[in-house]
């Protein structure tokens, strides 16, 4: 090869290289990746993005935070991920609630386009509980009652227009029932009025609710989870229970900016997916009802647009308005 030539070829290399994304490079970057939440400090999402974020950084030595930017039903983080660079270091926690706000409020922010999927992380079983000096067994002998009484009995949840609150209407809707929705702000006000007999029943996660089924202070009825849960083996799941098509599971999953590019993608879906089922992350997350379920890049996007053609479907038919 010619000396000019040589140099030509030289220089296009270099132009190629530098022009391309350097997956090694960004992972190895000191650049700080931001994990961002729709809900204050606490709980159990941010308890699931700080175990992931520790685990990822003393693995590969990459710098971690957890933000959190709450506000209308997460809109307001989603937004701010939405509008971020599309470089990997802005990422969202998603969930049910990141669909459903976008379908009842229109936000700023598409849950489909607006983001590159990365990862769905872990599932938490919802549980349709009563105060343990209750009459009610199983969901059968509530809504025998129900059905006797109409509007007497009251149902209560994380809300309005949750995926809890949902999916207790379009339980409601399946077995002809009239229950009174009552709407708390989080799960702790919820659990005190159950266990003060302010409410008849209540649907929680198994973390919130958990510790008072064992302490005897409450009964579940049953598990809106598609399957049984492992800590209640033998509590039947509302399919089970008379309503073989249902099921309302809560899951949080991570994005990225739409647009990142797919080296980089690809660089994250390595380190959640193997954060999460890490032995010593998914032993603690699991002990906070968190059970890890990794279905990441195309895998992940099908749910999603499977949700949001549930949602959507849900939301017109039952006829929820924003409140």
């Amino acid at each position: 090869m010619r000396p000019v030539f040589a140099s030509l070829f030289a220089v296009t290399l270099m132009i190629a290289a530098l022009a391309a994304p350097d997956r090694a490079a960004w992972s190895q970057s000191s650049r700080t990746i931001r994990i961002i939440l729709g809900v204050p400090p606490g709980g159990s999402i941010d308890f699931l993005a700080r175990m992931l974020a520790d685990q990822i950084s003393n693995a590969t030595g990459q710098t971690l935070i957890v933000e959190s930017k709450p506000g209308a039903g997460g809109i307001i983080a989603a937004e701010a991920v939405a509008r971020a660079a599309p470089d990997g270091n802005t990422l969202l926690i998603n969930n049910n609630g990141t669909i459903i706000s976008a379908i009842l409020r229109k936000p700023n922010y598409d849950p489909i386009a607006s983001f590159e999927p990365i990862c769905y992380l872990v599932t938490t079983p919802q549980i349709i509980v009563v105060n343990s000096e209750a009459p009610y067994r199983t969901l059968k002998d509530l809504f025998d009652v129900a059905r006797q009484q109409p509007g007497a009995l009251s149902i209560a949840s994380v809300g309005p227009n949750t995926t809890q609150h949902i999916g207790i209407e379009r339980l409601k809707r399946l077995a002809g029932v009239n229950l009174t929705y009552v709407p708390y702000p989080g799960g702790a006000t919820t659990i005190n009025a159950l266990l003060g007999g302010h409410i008849t029943v209540a649907v929680l996660n198994w973390s919130e609710i958990g510790e008072h089924i064992s302490a005897g202070k409450a009964r579940a009825l049953a598990t809106m989870a598609p399957q049984r849960i492992e800590p209640l083996p033998d509590l039947a799941t509302v399919a089970e229970s008379g309503f073989p098509d249902f099921e309302t599971d809560v899951w949080f999953g991570i994005a990225a900016p739409a647009k990142t590019p797919k080296e980089i993608v690809a660089q994250l879906i390595e380190w959640f997916r193997a954060a999460v089922v890490a032995p010593q992350v998914k032993a603690k997350l699991v002990a906070q009802a968190l059970y890890p379920n990794p279905k990441c890049g195309a895998d992940f996007d099908a749910h999603l647009r499977h949700q949001a053609e549930l949602y959507a479907r849900l939301i017109h038919d039952l006829d929820f308005k924003v409140e």
